[in-house]
Parts: C-alpha cells; sequence; structure tokens
C-alpha cells in the first residue's frame, strides 16, 4: 500500500508531521543516501515512522529495538563493560548503538535512542533519553532530551519526534 493510504498511515501522520516525514524523504531520495535505526525507548516508532515514508525502500535500510544489554552487544556492538556500568544508557552508549546501525544495515546514517520512559530507581526516578545522529565514521550530533510528557507512551512518541526534529534539521543543514 503506497505511502498516504491506510489505516497505519493515517495513524502515523497524527503522530508524526507528515511535512517533515516527506521532506526527510525528499532529501534522502535527491541525496542517494539511506538509514538504518537503532532504538530501545521508542519501541520500534522510529522504525514505524520511516517505513510510512514515501519512496522509503529507496533510503530506509531497516532498524532494530534492542532492550537489554545481550542484544545491544550482540548486534550493535556495543562497549559490554560500559553498557554494564550505565545501564545501557548514556550518550556514549546512543553513539555506539549509531554506529551499530550503519554497521548492521550498511547505511550512510544511523539514528540511535535509548533512555527511560517511565522513571525507575536506575534513572533517578527521572525520564530522559540519549540520542545521537551518525553520519558515516562521525556524530553529527548526540545529546540528552527531557519530555514534557508525564505518561508512558506519550513520552515515547515525544521521543521519537524529537529524534526525527533533529534528524531533519541535519539533513537540511547537509543540503546547504
Amino acid at each position: 500500500m503506497p505511502a498516504g493510504t491506510g489505516f497505519v498511515n493515517l495513524m502515523v501522520m497524527k503522530i508524526f508531521e507528515s511535512d517533515k516525514l516527506n521532506k526527510i524523504s525528499e532529501i534522502l531520495v535527491e541525496a542517494d543516501e539511506t538509514v538504518g535505526l537503532a532504538e530501545s525507548v521508542t519501541s520500534g516508532l522510529l522504525q514505524l515512522a520511516f517505513s510510512q515514508m514515501k519512496n522509503c525502500t529507496s533510503f530506509y535500510e531497516g532498524g532494530l529495538t534492542a532492550y537489554n544489554i545481550d542484544q545491544k552487544v550482540r548486534h550493535l556492538k556495543i562497549d559490554r563493560n560500559l553498557g554494564e556500568e550505565v545501564n545501557c544508557v548514556s550518550e556514549e552508549i546512543a553513539c555506539q548503538m549509531a554506529f551499530g546501525a550503519i554497521s548492521m544495515f550498511n547505511t550512510d546514517w544511523g539514528l540511535a535512542i535509548t533512555g527511560y520512559a517511565t522513571p525507575v530507581p536506575q534513572s533517578g526516578g527521572k525520564c530522559f533519553s540519549y540520542f545521537a545522529i551518525a553520519y558515516k565514521n562521525l556524530i553529527k550530533k548526540s545529546g540528552k532530551f527531557h519530555p514534557k510528557s508525564k505518561d508512558m507512551p506519550d513520552i515515547q512518541v515525544e521521543f521519537a519526534v524529537y529524534l526525527l526534529d533533529e534528524f531533519e534539521k541535519m539533513l537540511k543543514k547537509s543540503q546547504q
């Protein structure tokens, strides 16, 4: 089913701005560049968004949702010792996950996000995420994001929307 039709696409367009998704798609197709995703805290929301973009098979190579350290080490090649030290939630882990996505899917771009969508003792009772945007062998942007929302599903969406916003800005900058 082409992008722009169907129940799932309507839901995605309600969650994510269709202009943003279209712009990301347009820039990646025009640049002939590809993207791979590595996520945990967003539970595949980024993969859902990318799969609904127009011409997604031209640039979206795939994504991985990995929740535990064993999967992040096995598939994304994060450093186990660091992962254990920070419960797999840090800016450095997000960077390693972004590079892991590039390697796993053989892409130009790698987007990654990890964090806490519910307050737990390991997070100091706070919700936050770390993200990274990698291009080839460089981290172009990484950081920490604190949501405004209070409920888990809304927090996960807010995290995904934030990373898509940052990626769109990065792509627009690369066009200049």
